[in-house]
């Protein structure tokens, strides 16, 4: 019965030694938190870095590009109402020319010559307005000579640029007489009384906003009645 007893104590101890083994061996690992950046890891922070950073840069290069896009078209816009009120402004002071011609010389979709006063001087200009390319511009000649004539050249100023009508198939200058009927029989220029002017605005075709177009009207008032 002694010798039995050492022998159990034995048996405890190797037990007690067998479970410390196993304690040991499935204790739980260090958290994730004390270890330090795996390269994986690292790699996936820098990625979504770039990303973050293209997406940013994009952004502000694109709010950069249409802001300077809309501050031209807003440049061309208010550039163009102020050709297109000088050219109302223009039509309504045609008169006869200083040689006792009539007011109009000639009339077409996109070319109108005639007599008027531009400079609120005594004597009275021979005016052209027609579009080329895509501006629009101003041809005076002023009267010379005793009788006056309009034999030299054209002085030729630009009045609207970005001028689009072609592409859109707009016409610069429609034509009434006195009773409100269009005149679309362009030899008839005795019967023009009253002119509208369409302007097609636009700084680049192949981008948004889409084009603007002008309008605006004019009586040739020393021919109205008569």
């Amino acid at each position: 019965m002694r010798d039995q007893i050492p022998e159990n104590r034995d048996r405890r101890n190797t037990a007690t030694t067998v479970r410390c083994a196993l304690f040991t061996v499935h204790c739980p690992a260090k958290p994730l938190a004390s270890r330090g950046m795996t390269l994986i890891e690292a790699l996936v922070w820098i990625s979504i870095f770039i990303t973050a950073m293209f997406a940013l840069t994009s952004s502000v290069l694109y709010f950069y590009r249409t802001s300077d896009y809309a501050i031209d078209e807003a440049a061309a816009t208010a550039s163009a109402q102020q050709g297109i009120n000088r050219v109302v402004r223009i039509i309504r002071e045609a008169s006869y020319a200083s040689n006792g011609a009539y007011p109009v010389l000639s009339i077409a979709p996109d070319d109108f010559v005639f007599y008027a006063d531009v400079d609120t001087d005594t004597q009275i200009e021979k005016v052209h307005l027609y579009i080329s390319g895509t501006t629009l511009f101003e041809g005076i000649v002023d009267p010379t000579g005793d009788p006056p004539s309009y034999t030299d050249p054209e002085t030729t100023s630009s009045i609207a640029e970005y001028v689009h009508n072609d592409d859109h198939s707009v016409i610069l200058f429609t034509y009434f007489d006195e009773e409100g009927q269009e005149v679309t029989d362009f030899s008839r220029i005795a019967d023009v009384r009253f002119v509208t002017i369409s302007l097609v605005v636009d700084v680049n075709p192949l981008r948004s906003p889409s084009f603007l177009t002008l309008r605006s009207s004019a009586a040739m008032r020393n021919l109205i009645g008569k």
